[in-house]
């Protein structure tokens, strides 16, 4: 730390503590070459993820909205809340985990579609309908249809076990 009257880089901390809720910690220094003390704050540096959208916009992220496609599939289905929070926070950190600044949509929402498969098909037909853009019924025909046979795959798969 720089001290603030001589310029010095050398010094000493004497008492740490947390400050503002523990989101803070508060240091009172002493200088090693002028021997003045002064007080720092330390805080933790928030990253902000931004996504890349499809037409190349850069928004920040928001896990708001991945609740809220999330809420939109799974309404009237027997999916309870503190279930879509679980996906959200579990998406959140690994986007989190695996990237440092930005990050294209369509990965936010792969990973919404995996996270769908595994709790409810109908969950995750509704939010492939929105997210892939289905265009007409033999579109929305051939993802059932693939649906069906990785249904029927993974059953099979289950049952042999």
């Amino acid at each position: 730390m720089k001290c603030p009257f001589c310029g010095s880089l050398q010094d000493q901390v004497l008492d740490s503590r947390p400050a503002e809720h523990m989101s803070v910690v508060k240091r009172r220094r002493e200088c090693s070459e002028c021997k003045k003390r002064y007080t720092t704050f330390e805080r933790p540096e928030e990253i902000s993820l931004m996504v890349i959208k499809s037409d190349n916009r850069r928004e920040p992220f928001d896990r708001k909205k991945i609740w809220q496609g999330i809420d939109r599939a799974c309404r009237k289905r027997p999916i309870a809340a503190e279930t879509i929070d679980k996906i959200v926070n579990e998406i959140e950190n690994e986007l989190m985990g695996e990237y440092v600044m930005e990050l294209p949509s369509s990965l936010i929402g792969d990973k919404i579609l995996q996270k769908l498969w595994d709790i409810d098909l109908v969950a995750y037909i509704r939010f492939a309908a929105v997210y892939r853009k289905f265009g007409d019924v033999d579109t929305f025909m051939d993802e059932l249809k693939k649906l069906k046979k990785e249904h029927t795959k993974r059953q099979k798969g289950q049952s042999s076990k």
